[in-house]
């Protein structure tokens, strides 16, 4: 399922710069259409414009609403717990390798910062260990610095391609980020990790499997409001990776890491195991990291 998904279409963003480009509704509408997406166009055609052009105020408002639900998702789902599970016996593979302080890990998508926030307040990760977030939308870039200092936490968020900070990454994360990179570009997507020098990666997404698709339907009717949450959310469950399309991609983009899927085994409950992670390291740091996954380590399939 390669249909765009409306919040794909409704901002854009110069590649050098991050800065922001016009947006026709009308070419929205029309993408959507010809992808087969009636009422995503009608969504998207109900949009405040002028001239043609989307609002680019309407539309913050908009992603942020929308980021709201997906951070309630978040919290329901324990996110940040999962992200802590994988992430913290990392951190520590990486200091017995001696790897340079600090350990920064830096969220690729971050959004509102969830994820960096729950760590920041709850991750016990290490007073050596740095939490950044990165995402293009100022909006949204600003909701999150805006939370952290009302919530007192040690992280950072920034406007910025995370894999071009000036300070590079030790680890990169991201939740439900790798769905939207589709053929070469998710190759591409972690070619440019291993280029900035990255240890390890961690990539968390939802996890295809037979019950997926009605279980967010499900779901996103029952507790979204915005019919833009729920025609993505939904959309997101079909477009969402194989593990193995996640693995060849990670494979071939981040050479000189090793990789597995995290979770990849559907089990006789798939609705227990929502999302996998694809997760990357340098060869020498796989041992360790296995060890100290303790009992979680059965849930890692063989790297390669």
């Amino acid at each position: 399922m390669d249909a765009p998904e409306i919040s794909d279409l409704l901002v854009a963003y110069d590649p050098d710069t991050l800065a922001r480009l016009p947006v026709r509704r009308s070419d929205v509408v029309e993408r959507l259409r010809a992808a087969g997406r009636p009422g995503a166009a009608r969504i998207a055609a109900r949009l405040p414009a002028r001239d043609d052009l989307l609002d680019e105020a309407a539309v913050d408002a908009l992603l942020l609403r929308v980021h709201a639900e997906l951070q309630r998702l978040s919290e329901e789902f324990d996110q940040g717990e999962r992200v802590r599970s994988v992430l913290a016996p990392l951190l520590d593979a990486l200091r017995a390798a001696g790897a340079p302080r600090p350990l920064r890990v830096v969220d690729v998508g971050c959004g509102l910062g969830y994820v960096v926030r729950w760590l920041a307040a709850r991750g016990r990760l290490g007073a050596d260990v740095e939490l950044v977030g990165c995402d293009y939308n100022r909006a949204l870039i600003e909701s999150a610095r805006s939370a952290a200092r009302d919530e007192g936490l040690s992280c950072r968020f920034h406007v910025a391609n995370a894999f071009t900070l000036r300070e590079p990454a030790t680890v990169y994360v991201s939740t439900g980020v790798v769905h939207h990179f589709r053929g070469e570009s998710l190759v591409a997507f972690f070619r440019e990790q291993a280029r900035a020098g990255a240890l390890a990666f961690a990539h968390f997404d939802i996890k295809p499997t037979h019950l997926s698709p009605l279980g967010a339907w499900i779901f996103h009717q029952a507790r979204m409001r915005e019919p833009l949450s729920r025609h993505d959310g939904i959309l997101s469950t079909l477009r969402a990776h194989t593990g193995g399309a996640l693995l060849s991609a990670a494979r071939a983009g981040a050479e000189g890491l090793s990789s597995a899927l995290f979770d990849g085994d559907v089990g006789l409950l798939p609705i227990l195991r929502i999302l996998h992670a694809v997760i990357g390291l340098r060869p020498d740091l796989r041992a360790p990291f296995v060890e100290r996954l303790g009992p979680r380590a059965g849930r890692l399939g063989a790297f390669s």
